[in-house]
């Protein structure tokens, strides 16, 4: 595994296949799909250089130069690894030779990164904008707890980027910040009907002091605005400060009626509509966030998920199979709609979701993931979820979330593979090409996509198809048994300046019958692991009557059965090799995962955890899928535990982390010394440092996390202990015929254990 790392590290990039079937054929009998997951602005090692110059294309396909380039010194002609044709260096290039060669040349800089400087200086590009839509359909403590989490993060906000406020409930409040010692002035929109982007340069007064254009698409300054009639509604955070707080100290609940029997009015589609057309409008193309705070389900006008009567349930899954949810499709259709406008724009929509009940994420996804935006889901805005996750996107430390913005990911390789599409979050350009394969993934049908917002974290997993149908010949082979993949990511960092960073690998390919320990030794578990997650929740979503168990455990079977080792119909003598040894377990636990059983969660939680899922990398995936168990005892230090019902002990401390939720579980003889004060006589320091070690240890896995995962102290027997029993493989259940260990415990439940589940995968693979 550490090879795989190294070379994520260097390049943002883990590959299930590092060595790739030669034909169409060979990959189908790979069952997992030849696929990357790419990171596109993961920080470089600190000893990459920035180049501060343009790169260089091929003139043909467009590629960059880069180290698999073939270069001829003599006659300063460099040929393209990608289509073989072959182009002049410039006349700055003149000087390179063997001894003198331009960065993007050297072998170990496959990954590097331009920033020219002859690109429009930072003075001139538009500083980031924040748009908050804040929700005031809540009670009185609800936006007690909002109005100071906003208030935290104002002071942190850089003083020149812009800021505007909507407030919404019935109606939606637009607020003009830039008053400046007049009377403040608030415009406001019906929530129940449908804004046109005219009737808001209509009704906003855009056009009082210059007439409007009589052609043309009004957008921002350079097209018929006047920079005062922006700085109405878009202040430098700096000047506002004063202004915006004063309208969140004022903020109350939205003042309509509400009957016992009905929800709040809440018009969250009309709200939205409004932020996007107002951004449109003024800062088309540039690095703008829509962020949405919500506090409750969408009851008014477009976008809807629920009627005003509280006695009509929120959509839950079984409805959306029965396909009895109806406002779920009309929503959908109005986000998508959205989602469009909003990546034309360049504009990204993130929100934060705090409510025991429903909002509409499942609605809202479309347009969060299209746009990269980013999405929290809390239980109330005074949760440390909520309020801590909001700090860390403004937060300018280590712990950065590195947001850029304006990104657009293009893909280039040889000539034998193509891109059946993308899962992740970015929206397609439609740029097609001969590089576009026949069937579509996700993303797909195009070679170019815009990624509105991302951070050093987005992840994309790009799926491909091999073309090749016959087996090539054995001497061709040997000449040229490289692939290669470019991808090129064009985005505005967050210092304002355009950057492109490109990325170009090779990887050898194999072909005949003999090839089997070649693609073996190449294989990525945990790359694998998480391709089938995104894999299963996307055709969950896409495919009607799609059964996600059958389909992880037939994937399974067939991965076992080619890549095994056994004779047939004996179980007893299968064996499959270390680098395929832990996929089982992964497999095991993405089958039991909250990504694949949506029993018990929401459609708001399933969609939250797909989502997040769908743009975090390997490392992180990997957690989410199959968590990780660490446990603390006197006689010895941290060390991994495995994640099964066995390893609790009552002298034991565990800690949990499943990416959503940070558990420290402390045994029943622990939990009773903790309770009588022992850790504060100073006999027992080391009981005292034991019980400090797993908090300190959470405390770490918190501060660098993005959303903020929720922390859970809890005891042996005690009701918050759910949250790690649910997750143990249950080896001992109610109904195991061995007693539990002292001081361990059992589950109950039907579940099968592991070893069940291999029994069988055994079986089933040598029958094959």
């Amino acid at each position: 595994m550490a090879e795989f790392l190294d070379l994520e590290t260097q390049d943002a990039v883990r590959m299930p296949w590092n060595v790739l079937p030669g034909t169409k054929q060979e990959a189908a009998q790979c069952v997992i799909p030849i696929s990357a997951i790419y990171t596109p602005i993961k920080p470089l090692p600190e000893t990459t250089p920035l180049l501060p110059y343009s790169p260089l294309r091929c003139r043909n396909c467009r590629s960059v130069l880069n180290p698999f380039s073939i270069v001829d010194f003599s006659t300063k002609i460099w040929i393209c690894s990608f289509c073989l044709h072959r182009n002049h260096f410039p006349h700055n290039y003149q000087s390179i030779s063997d001894d003198n060669l331009p960065a993007e040349l050297f072998p170990h800089y496959t990954t590097i990164e331009y920033e020219p400087q002859n690109e429009r200086p930072i003075s001139q590009s538009i500083p980031p904008v924040f748009f908050f839509v804040i929700d005031t359909c809540m009670i009185e403590e609800e936006i007690g707890f909002l109005r100071s989490g906003l208030s935290r993060v104002i002071g942190e906000i850089g003083g020149n980027s812009l800021v505007g406020l909507i407030t919404f409930g019935r109606y939606v409040c637009v607020h003009e910040l830039g008053f400046f010692g007049r009377i403040p002035k608030v415009y406001v929109f019906n929530g129940a009907k449908e804004i046109t982007k005219d009737q808001i340069l209509e009704q906003m007064g855009f056009f009082l002091k210059k007439p409007r254009p009589a052609t043309g698409v009004v957008a921002g300054v350079r097209d018929g605005l006047s920079q005062e009639s922006i700085n109405r509604f878009l202040l430098p955070a700096a000047d506002c400060e004063f202004a915006l707080n004063s309208v969140l100290d004022e903020l109350q609940k939205d003042p309509w009626p509400v009957p016992a029997d009905q929800r709040a009015p809440r018009s969250t589609g009309t709200a939205l509509t409004v932020a996007a057309h107002l951004l449109g409008v003024c800062v088309p193309g540039s690095g703008a966030r829509i962020m949405a705070f919500l506090g409750g389900p969408a009851t008014e006008g477009p976008g809807s998920i629920v009627s005003k009567v509280l006695s009509e349930p929120i959509r839950s899954h079984k409805d959306l199979d029965k396909d009895a949810a109806p406002y779920f499709h009309k929503a959908v259709k109005l986000y998508e709609e959205l989602a469009k406008q909003l990546v034309h724009q360049g504009h990204v929509l993130d929100v934060f979701a705090c409510a025991l009940d429903q909002v509409g994420v499942a609605e809202l996804k479309v347009a969060v993931e299209k746009t990269g935006g980013l999405v929290v889901l809390a239980e109330s805005f005074g949760h440390s979820v909520f309020k801590d996750s909001l700090l860390r996107i403004f937060q300018s430390d280590d712990n950065h979330l590195g947001l850029s913005s304006n990104g657009i990911f293009e893909v280039n390789f040889s000539k034998d593979i193509k891109i059946q599409g993308v899962l992740g979050p970015c929206a397609s350009l439609d740029k097609k090409g001969p590089l576009c394969s026949d069937t579509t993934i996700g993303q797909g049908g195009t070679t170019a996509w815009k990624m509105c917002g991302l951070d050093k974290s987005t992840s994309l997993c790009l799926i491909f198809d091999i073309v090749k149908k016959e087996t090539p010949d054995v001497i061709g082979q040997a000449a040229n048994d490289q692939f290669y993949f470019q991808f090129l990511t064009y985005y505005q960092h967050s210092n304002g300046q355009m950057r492109l960073r490109a990325t170009t690998l090779s990887r050898r390919w194999v072909t005949g019958p003999g090839n089997i320990q070649d693609l073996i030794a190449g294989f990525d578990q945990e790359a694998a692991a998480v391709v089938m997650g995104r894999l299963v929740s996307f055709k969950m979503e896409t495919e009607a009557e799609f059964d996600p168990i059958r389909w992880l455990d037939k994937t399974l079977i067939h991965l076992c059965s080619r890549f095994g080792d056994y004779q047939k119909d004996s179980p007893s003598s299968f064996v499959l090799s270390p680098r395929l040894s832990i996929i089982p377990q992964f497999v095991f636990n993405l089958r039991r995962s909250q990504f694949v059983q949506v029993f018990n969660n929401s459609p708001d939680e399933t969609a939250y955890f797909r989502m997040v899922m769908n743009r975090e990398n390997v490392a992180n995936s990997v957690v989410m899928i199959q968590p990780s168990l660490i446990s603390y005892a006197f006689n010895s230090g941290a060390e991994p535990a495995l994640l099964d019902v066995a390893s609790i002990a009552a002298d034991r401390i565990l800690l949990l982390d499943s990416y959503f939720t940070v558990v420290v579980f402390h045994g029943s003889t622990i939990a009773q010394w903790r309770k009588a004060g022992y850790q504060n006589e100073p006999e027992h320091k080391v009981f005292a440092q034991l019980l400090q070690a797993p908090l300190d240890d959470a405390e770490a896995i918190v501060k660098e996390r993005f959303p903020v995962p929720r922390l859970v102290i809890c005891d042996q027997h005690g009701s918050q202990a759910r949250f790690l029993l649910a997750k143990l493989n249950p080896s001992a259940t109610y109904n195991s015929d061995a007693p539990p260990m002292p001081g361990g415990d059992v589950l109950f439940t039907d579940d099968v254990s592991f070893e069940i589940f291999l029994d069988h995968l055994q079986r089933l693979a040598v029958q094959q």
